[in-house]
């Protein structure tokens, strides 16, 4: 039976709360939405279960219904501790949706939100979120189209969408110990809150947290984006110390990674135009308009593509890997505009794009199979949504991840044990895809 269970407001949310359990030896499926959950038969084979509601945007009546229905999905698969993976730089209606999970979880359950995630960097101090040394709403996020925050201050940007109290306890409390966090949870808890913010600024400060929250002997909601989940179910015994996950095999040779990048921030054309510099890496652009405009377009260019690639896969010796991408090469496109132009509700045109990498990946694969395919890589949440999409898969194995939110997993259904690695767009160093095709080419020859 699933002990450990969470609803993450997109995929990629779900992986990277996903593969800190997985390196804590809990057997660990993400699934794309409650349906697939629902009909998964080996879901009480499972130690941890985490669904992405794909609620981030949506207005908040949306969300409330689509997060109501994972816990649903949850609770009848017998979990017992549930979590609620909110994003690192707090995007989306976060309080509606720890609304929703906690009036499915009646009336003595109650959220401890710690929204720090110090191994990347994200810590809250005084209510305030901070990123990488960089107040949250002076980073780039503040700006993001979709889901833009403009409230630094934690407490009071969860009021305004929660319906429930909402309390602060301080790193004060927090740097005193248990005692100390557990006697200020059950203080505001008195005085009628049932949502509290907690400061964290180390890994350990959100031990102490989880377990001074134990203490309180009330159900417990655990909001955050990751660490304080992992640590809570550590503290319960469910799992053990995080470590990594590396098979004991040589990596397989001779064999390529495909490469989908959807992502268009400036970081990941870095990355990628170092990673060019490989002669064994294979480029190919796509052009973005042909799959906006959709109809006999896309198809053409989908097709131009996968001939493309499937003759570069043909070659002695296979290249190492083949970047597809849509947004490296020439002038940036807006979205927005393109989404006005051809009459489209807004995200279309993004969601076009990424279907297009998605359905190239998916007619290489049928075309080629998957021997002579080491693995697969995508950059951006999106984009790692398509491809999967049309390959048919369900949910996600997930193992490891190569540095903190570049998260590896394995394919179920169709292509199942195929390894694939997804990767924010603002995440890794210059040389992060490099790491990344080292470790599919790894992930490839694990004996499962």
């Amino acid at each position: 039976m699933a002990k450990i269970g969470v609803v993450a407001d997109d995929l990629t949310g779900a992986t990277t709360t996903g593969v800190l359990l997985a390196r804590s030896k809990a057997k660990t499926a993400v699934f794309f939405d409650d349906a697939a959950a629902a009909k998964y038969e080996g879901i009480g084979d499972l130690d941890a279960v985490l669904i992405s509601s794909n609620s981030r945007p949506l207005p908040k009546e949306d969300a409330y219904q689509r997060v109501s229905k994972a816990t649903a999905v949850l609770k009848n698969a017998g979990v017992q501790y549930f979590s609620k993976r909110i994003d690192t730089t707090l995007r989306g209606g976060i309080g509606t949706e720890i609304d929703a999970m906690l009036d499915a979880l009646g009336e003595d359950a109650v959220a401890v939100m710690v929204p720090a995630m110090p191994q990347s960097r994200r810590i809250v101090v005084g209510g305030y979120s901070v990123i990488d040394n960089v107040a949250l709403i002076k980073t780039p996020v503040a700006q993001d189209v979709r889901t833009p925050v403009k409230e630094n201050y934690v407490p009071k940007l969860i009021q305004s969408q929660s319906k429930q109290d909402v309390a602060l306890i301080e790193l004060e409390d927090v740097l005193a110990g248990e005692d100390a966090i557990a006697a200020a949870m059950t203080k505001q808890l008195d005085a009628g809150a049932k949502i509290l913010v907690v400061d964290a600024i180390s890994i350990d400060d959100v031990e102490t947290i989880a377990r001074a929250a134990i203490t309180l002997d009330r159900p417990i909601l655990a909001v955050d984006p990751g660490p304080f989940t992992a640590k809570l179910a550590f503290c319960h015994g469910i799992i053990e110390v995080e470590q990594p996950n590396l098979p004991d095999v040589k990596p397989v040779s001779g064999k390529t990674v495909l490469i989908a990048a959807g992502s268009a921030t400036p970081v990941t054309k870095h990355q990628m135009a170092v990673l060019c510099e490989d002669s064994q890496v294979r480029r190919i652009e796509v052009d973005p308009l042909a799959l906006i405009h959709g109809a006999d377009s896309a198809n053409a260019e989908i097709a131009r593509v996968v001939k493309q690639a499937v003759a570069m896969l043909a070659e002695a010796p296979q290249p190492k890997a083949i970047l597809m991408e849509t947004a490296l090469h020439g002038d940036l496109l807006d979205l927005d505009a393109e989404d006005k132009r051809h009459g489209y509700a807004q995200g279309m045109s993004a969601e076009s794009i990424n279907g297009g990498l998605g359905a190239i990946v998916a007619a290489i694969l049928d075309e080629v199979g998957r021997d002579k395919i080491a693995g697969l890589y995508a950059t951006g949440g999106d984009t790692m949504v398509n491809v999967c999409y049309h390959l048919g898969v369900g949910c996600l194995e997930m193992i490891d991840y190569v540095i903190p939110q570049t998260d590896v997993s394995f394919l179920t259904g169709k292509y199942g044990g195929l390894p694939i690695v997804g990767k924010g767009g603002l995440t890794g160093d210059d040389h992060i895809a490099e790491k990344i095709i080292e470790r599919l080419c790894l992930e490839a020859a694990r004996v499962r």
